[in-house]
C-alpha cells in the first residue's frame, strides 16, 4: 500500500479512536446528560444562542431529536428561549446562568485534562499539533 494511503488509513483509525475519547470524556465529566445534549448545550453557548432548526442543520440531526434533547436541557434549567429579533415567531436558545456554570465547568476540566495528556510534550509539539488541527478543521 502506498504511503500516502497508510497515512490516510492511521489518520482514520487515530481519528475513531479521538470520537471514542471525547465521548468517553463528556460522560464521565457529565453522566446526568448524552452526549447530544451536551453538544447542544456547547454549541447554543458558543454562538451566544441559536433556533433549535440551526441546531439541527448544523450537526445534521432530525429535528425531533433535538427538540427531545432542547426540552430536557429546558427542564434541567440549562437552556431557555426568547423571541428573536424582528421576528415574533422566531424563537432563539439560549444558555441559562446554570447552563453557563456548566459549560465553564466542564471547560476547567477538559483542559486540566488536556494540560495532563500534553504534560510530556514539547511546545514545539503543541503548537504544531494545534496548527495541523486548526488546518484539518479550516477545510473541512
Amino acid at each position: 500500500m502506498p504511503e500516502r494511503a497508510q497515512s490516510v488509513d492511521v489518520i482514520h483509525a487515530q481519528l475513531n479512536l479521538f470520537a471514542r475519547r471525547v465521548r468517553a470524556l463528556v460522560n464521565r465529566l457529565h453522566p446526568d446528560l448524552s452526549f447530544v445534549a451536551y453538544t447542544l448545550l456547547a454549541h447554543v453557548h458558543a454562538t451566544g444562542g441559536c433556533r433549535a432548526i440551526d441546531l439541527a442543520g448544523y450537526y445534521l440531526l432530525d429535528k425531533s431529536t433535538v427538540s427531545r434533547q432542547v426540552t430536557d436541557l429546558e427542564r434541567r434549567g440549562l437552556l431557555d428561549r426568547v423571541v428573536g429579533p424582528g421576528r415574533p415567531t422566531a424563537q432563539i436558545l439560549r444558555v441559562t446562568p446554570a447552563g453557563q456554570k456548566k459549560i465553564e465547568a466542564a471547560g476547567r476540566q477538559q483542559r486540566t485534562v488536556l494540560e495532563e495528556r500534553f504534560a510530556d510534550w514539547s511546545a514545539a509539539d503543541l503548537s504544531a499539533f494545534a496548527g495541523y488541527l486548526e488546518r484539518f478543521n479550516d477545510e473541512g
